[in-house]
C-alpha cells in the first residue's frame, strides 16, 4: 500500500488531469468507484467563477453520495490557475465511506498536482457546498487584520487552549501538547507494523477535523527513505532502522517529525509541533517502542550515518586531567628555623 488506501486515479482520470489545467475547464467531479478514483463529470468555463459556481456545482452534489469536486478559480498562481478542492462527505454517508474519502484525499491532491490546489473546503451539509457556504468558510478562516508571525503564533495558541467539554473523541490539551484522535486506518497500520508487516509508516494531520490519518504504509529501503519526505507539508514518520552496533544486530524504531520550514502555514507548524508528543505516546501504547525521536527539515538528512550516530552517539572523554596546582607566586626565600633548647 503505497498511499493511504492504495486507491489511485485510473488512466482516464490521469489523462484528464493532464489537460484540464488549460483554462477551459471550470469544474470536474471525481468519485471512488471500483477501488479507483474515477472521473464522473466535468464542465467548461461559461462566465466568471462566482456566476458559474452554484450553476455548475449544485447539480454535482448528490444527497447521500460522497465525492470530490475540483473547481477552477479565476486568479492565477505560478503554476497556472488556482483550484478549489471541495470534499463532499455528507453526514448520511457510511463510516466506511467517510474513512475512505478522508484517507484518499491526499492521493487525489498528489495526482492532480498539489501546487495547483490553493483552497480546500470540507462539506458535510449541502449549504456548505454553495457559493454562500464558500464565502462563509473564507470569512470563518480569514484573519481580521494582517498579523506578525509572533501574533499569528499567539493566536494559534489561544485556539488550542484547554476546553471544558469532553467526549470520547475530544482533543485534550496536556502538558505535552494536544492529543489529536487517530483514524482507524492509522490504528490498524500501527498494529500491522508491530506485527512486522511494514518497516515504514507516514502520517498527516487533517487540519480541518484535527485528526491524524495514515498517508502511506510500505516496506522501503533506507536509500529510498529521503524521497518519502514531503517538501511542502509537515509529516510524522515511523521507520524501522536495521543495523549492527558493536557486532550486535539491532532493530531500532525511529519516530521522525519532518517540517520543511516556512513553506508551511503557521497553523500547520503549530499543530504538528503540539501533537508530536502525545502522538508518539499513542504509538507506544500500540506496543511499538520508539528508540529515537528526530526532527528534520529535509529528507536529505536521513542517511545511514546520520541515523546511526543519532541512536549511538559517540562517547567523549570529558574527564578532566589532574594537574598539580602551582604554588603562590613570589613566596620569597625559605627560612630555616632552629629548634629551641629546652632548659
Amino acid at each position: 500500500m503505497s498511499h493511504q488506501t492504495g486507491i489511485k486515479a485510473n488512466a482516464e482520470l490521469l489523462k484528464f488531469f493532464g489537460k484540464c489545467k488549460d483554462g477551459r475547464t471550470r469544474v470536474l467531479k471525481v468519485s471512488i468507484e471500483n477501488e479507483e478514483l474515477t472521473l464522473v463529470d466535468h464542465k467548461g468555463v461559461k462566465k466568471d467563477w462566482e456566476k458559474d459556481y452554484d450553476a455548475l456545482v449544485k447539480p454535482l452534489v448528490e444527497d447521500d453520495v460522497p465525492c470530490y469536486i475540483l473547481y477552477r478559480l479565476d486568479y492565477k498562481i505560478p503554476t497556472g490557475y488556482a483550484w478549489l478542492l471541495l470534499s463532499w462527505v455528507p453526514e448520511s454517508a457510511t463510516v466506511r465511506q467517510k474513512m475512505l474519502y478522508a484517507s484518499t484525499k491526499a492521493t487525489l491532491k498528489l495526482e492532480f498536482g498539489s501546487g495547483h490546489i490553493k483552497e480546500e473546503l470540507n462539506a458535510t451539509g449541502k449549504d456548505e457546498t454553495t457559493l454562500h457556504g464558500y464565502h462563509k468558510h473564507k470569512i470563518d478562516f480569514s484573519s481580521p487584520a494582517p498579523l506578525t508571525s509572533r501574533e499569528e503564533e499567539l493566536a494559534e495558541l489561544r485556539k488550542i487552549e484547554v476546553k471544558t467539554e469532553f467526549a470520547i473523541d475530544t482533543k485534550q490539551q496536556t502538558l505535552g501538547g494536544i492529543n489529536c484522535p487517530i483514524s482507524d486506518a492509522t490504528a490498524q497500520a500501527l498494529n500491522d507494523m508491530r506485527r512486522g508487516a511494514y518497516n515504514y509508516l507516514q502520517f498527516r494531520i487533517d487540519l480541518e477535523e484535527e485528526k491524524i490519518h495514515l498517508v502511506s504504509a510500505a516496506n522501503i529501503d533506507l536509500l529510498k527513505l529521503p524521497a518519502q519526505i514531503p517538501t511542502d507539508h509537515a509529516r510524522y514518520h515511523l521507520y524501522l532502522f536495521k543495523h549492527q552496533h558493536e557486532g550486535i544486530y539491532l532493530d531500532s524504531m525511529v519516530f521522525i517529525y519532518s517540517m520543511p520550514g516556512y513553506s508551511c502555514s503557521i497553523r500547520e507548524r503549530m499543530m504538528y509541533s503540539s501533537c508530536k508528543g502525545p502522538f508518539s505516546a499513542t504509538i507506544e501504547k500500540h506496543g511499538i517502542d520508539i528508540t529515537k525521536k528526530l526532527e528534520i527539515d529535509s529528507g536529505t538528512e536521513l542517511t545511514e550515518e546520520f541515523l546511526y550516530e543519532e541512536i549511538h552517539p559517540r562517547k567523549l572523554n570529558l574527564r578532566p586531567q589532574f594537574s598539580k596546582p602551582k604554588g603562590p607566586p613570589s613566596r620569597g626565600a625559605k627560612r630555616l628555623t632552629k629548634p629551641q633548647a629546652v632548659e
